[in-house]
Order: C-alpha cells, then structure tokens, then sequence
C-alpha cells in the first residue's frame, strides 16, 4: 500500500448485482473516510448479469444509508483479476471455492510471480459475523438487504482497521 500506487481490491459474489456491488461501494467509502489510498471494484463469479446495474432492491436498500450503487456494472471475475488486484474478497464459501479454482487457471496461464491477488472472505476479520458468509438476498425480502448492509458495513470497518495497520508498518519500515 505505497502512497503512489493504490492497493487494489476486489469483492466477489455470484452475480454481482446484489452483495459484491454493496461491498463494493460499503467499503470504498470506509476507505475514503480513512483517506486510505485503496481502490476497490467488484465482479461476480457468473457470468449471469454482464453489464447490468445492481439489483433495484439492493440500489434502493443502500440509498437509505447513503450508498450509491446506481452507476455500477456486473462483470465476471477473470484470470487476470489475479495480476490487477491485491486481495479478493470473496462474499461467502462456495465464491471462496470459486474464486480459488479461477486462480488455479490463472497460476496455469501466467508466472507464479505474476500472481499477486491474496484471497479472503469478507467477513475475515470481522468480529460481529466472524467468517460468516454474506448471505445472498436475492430471493428474499428486505431483511435480506437489511443484513447484507449490515453485515457489509462491519467487515468493511474489520478491513479497514487491517488496512491501517498494514500501512502503518509500511511506514515505519521505511
């Protein structure tokens, strides 16, 4: 996490029109807050919904605390997503799953030391849903959003306060 380059991260759903859009934007605005220099994305494991904007009930869900998701895309994670980003969030289990099989394509399609994506689920750290998948709200109801937010805003915070301290050691080896 040097001051010039951002650290890059990426969180990963199914589709990425509900949780990973939310993470996505949750995360980017604890990031700012903190003035961390830290660029984040999202993408989904399928390629169910390419180009489409987040799901109107997460968008709406979001809005009431702030968020704005309106501007976002789906796109499906790819191989090179392993040379671009530092960390990968993966949304729950089965994505982690995914997402390790994807960067096994990838230690196939380029060096090893290309590679530098680390992977984690979102909640790692997150002392309120500890390595708790964020489960999908698709087919539910607004309890669902309610949760994904919820659940998104205390990993965020969980990364952040992991951000800071990586970055903090970065200064005082210097």
């Amino acid at each position: 996490m040097s001051s010039k380059t951002p650290y890059k991260v990426l969180c990963v759903c199914l589709g990425n029109i509900c949780r990973s859009p939310t993470a996505e934007v949750v995360l980017r605005h604890f990031c700012d807050k903190q003035q961390l220099n830290i660029m984040i994305d999202s993408a989904g494991t399928s390629n169910y919904h390419p180009g489409k904007a987040p799901d109107e009930r997460s968008q709406k869900h979001a809005l009431k605390r702030g968020y704005d998701l309106s501007s976002l895309r789906a796109r499906q994670l790819k191989a090179q997503d392993f040379l671009e980003f530092d960390l990968i969030l993966a949304m729950d289990h089965e994505n982690l799953f995914n997402i390790q099989a994807l960067l096994q394509q990838a230690e196939k399609a380029y060096a090893a030391s290309q590679i530098r994506a680390k992977i984690a689920l979102m909640s790692e750290y997150d002392q309120n849903y500890p390595k708790q998948a964020l489960p999908d709200p698709y087919y539910g109801g607004a309890d669902g959003f309610e949760r994904v937010l919820d659940q998104c805003e205390s990993s965020s915070l969980a990364w952040v306060a992991i951000f800071e301290q990586q970055f903090k050691q970065q200064i005082d080896v210097k």
